[in-house]
């Protein structure tokens, strides 16, 4: 089916999100839209699927003018789409995830489960998927709810496919089985629209590519084109995707781990036996395939691991047994590696959850009321220094862009007095210029003689940032090794090789 945008315009007030789009996407193509965070490829894409309604232009499937009331009408007409956060309910399995809203029904209107799981079953071994139609999606890896959405999106006979940020929280080897999936979609003549900011990616899959900047196309690439002058054209102006930085200066102090072990509520072993240091002045980035035991070691170190043994301690200060208030007030900040759920309140301001642990501090309350003046001021200082898109400081954070949401996280943690930075999966569904700059601010503050954890699924990222690398698997240190250890080493150690000589 061929997908045609003509003069797609979208205001919220002031702000035009999208300004006289135009978008054609033929049958049987991968379209990459191209953009920074903020730049109007989500907008445009809620525009097609009803989610939103254009103030101007119109949608054209296969010639024929459309007219959406909603997202039903845009299923019903064949679009499908792929939410960077999952629409998904974590109660309700996969067969009733996927049969919800066009239920079928049996006798008397009892719903037909048994349908339900044959269509999902029918899928899953059409794309090679091992999926129970009866498990919990809450249960589920990220990985796999994403393969939940692929099948809800098919389930209705979607012939435009839109993936919006499909890879934002998904690991490299997840990442290429979603390219196998889009290029299986394609060869049977699926239209994808397939929306990112990852380079590689964009590259390695699609066959055409339109580019957005600040609501408005300004130019279509080729896949053949280089990194440097995609991200150029994305961005603007020239971007550096090198992260420069001089050889670490350390001193004693900072981060010691020993003998940590971390246990579930139920009493499995997810941490097992852990030392590490990490010394003012150094970034230890801590690699490995998610899942074995990294999201873990952040919860212990920042005091949010339920059960803990063995010691922490920041410049002789032992960490094990303090709140996380208290590890907070010891100057340990924290970016998580879920934003949506563990890093911002979405219903609160910009400039609210930019004081989000700080809002008792003289600078921002008196005799118990909130010093709203003090509070804009430093929003907007904050807004400014991070180039937050924002339309102001009383903005709901929940409203923003993923990676104009990591930027307000990344500026709370970084603009306050630290002994130890913490930094989870850090350019999680971030577009490349503000890449480039959170990746100099973590340089930064490494070069200020601050001790910094980088925990990273993205391998270029780890060996970009990282003056040593700790590698993880199932629970264990499997080696400490330089930040320039070659990525096939590193790939050999996420699987389980315990010997980095060996391993190369």
């Amino acid at each position: 089916m061929k997908l045609e945008l003509r003069g797609i315009t979208k205001r919220f007030g002031s702000l035009v999100a999208n300004d006289h789009i135009d978008l054609v996407v033929e049958s049987g193509e991968i379209h990459a839209l191209l953009g920074e965070n903020g730049a109007g490829k989500s907008t445009l894409m809620n525009v097609l699927y009803g989610l939103y309604r254009a103030d101007e232009g119109e949608i054209l499937l296969d010639d024929v003018p459309q007219h959406f009331r909603g997202p039903g009408d845009a299923m019903a007409a064949g679009i499908g789409m792929v939410h960077q956060h999952f629409m998904l309910i974590p109660v309700f399995t996969v067969a009733e995830n996927v049969m919800l809203g066009h239920e079928d029904t049996k006798a008397f209107g009892r719903l037909d489960l048994n349908a339900a799981r044959a269509h999902v079953r029918s899928v899953a071994q059409r794309f090679g998927f091992e999926i129970d139609p009866d498990a919990l999606v809450g249960d589920l890896p990220v990985g796999v709810q994403q393969r939940v959405e692929i099948i809800k999106a098919l389930s209705r006979d979607a012939k435009v496919l839109v993936f919006d940020e499909p890879t934002a929280v998904l690991t490299p080897q997840e990442t290429d089985e979603l390219m196998a999936i889009m290029r299986q979609l394609r060869d049977e003549g699926t239209s994808i629209v397939f929306i990112t900011h990852k380079l590689r990616e964009v590259r390695e899959v699609a066959d055409r590519i339109t580019v957005i900047r600040l609501g408005t196309v300004v130019g279509e690439a080729s896949p053949t084109a280089t990194n440097a002058e995609l991200a150029s054209l994305m961005v603007g102006r020239a971007v550096e995707l090198t992260v420069h930085k001089e050889a670490p200066r350390t001193r004693e102090g900072g981060l010691s781990v020993r003998g940590l072990r971390v246990l579930t509520a139920a009493g499995a072993i997810v941490v097992d036996d852990v030392d590490l240091e990490v010394r003012p002045g150094e970034v230890l980035a801590v690699a490995g395939v998610q899942g074995n035991g990294q999201t873990e070691l952040v919860e212990a170190i920042v005091g949010l691991a339920a059960r803990v043994e063995g010691s922490i301690s920041l410049d002789g200060t032992e960490l094990v047994g303090k709140n996380v208030r208290a590890i907070l007030d010891e100057g340990v900040g924290f970016v998580p590696e879920d934003r949506k759920e563990d890093g911002l309140v979405g219903g609160f301001s910009v400039a609210e959850n930019l004081i989000l642990d700080r809002a008792a501090e003289s600078a921002f309350a008196a005799a118990g009321t909130l010093r709203r003046g003090a509070i804009d001021a430093f929003a907007r200082d904050r807004i400014r220094e991070y180039d937050i898109r924002t339309q102001g400081p009383d903005t709901l954070a929940g409203t923003l862009s993923g990676g104009n949401q990591q930027k307000v996280v990344i500026a709370r943690e970084m603009s306050r007095e630290l002994r130890l930075l913490v930094v989870a999966q850090p350019t999680r569904g971030v577009d490349v210029g503000s890449i480039e700059f959170i990746h100099r601010r973590i340089i930064e503050t490494r070069d200020s003689g601050i001790p910094v954890i980088v925990v990273s699924t993205e391998l270029d990222e780890v060996s970009a940032l990282a003056d040593r690398i700790a590698v993880m698997y199932r629970g264990t240190i499997v080696g400490v090794v330089p930040g320039d250890t070659p990525r096939d080493t590193l790939g050999l150690m996420m699987a389980g090789a315990h010997d980095p000589e060996v391993a190369a």
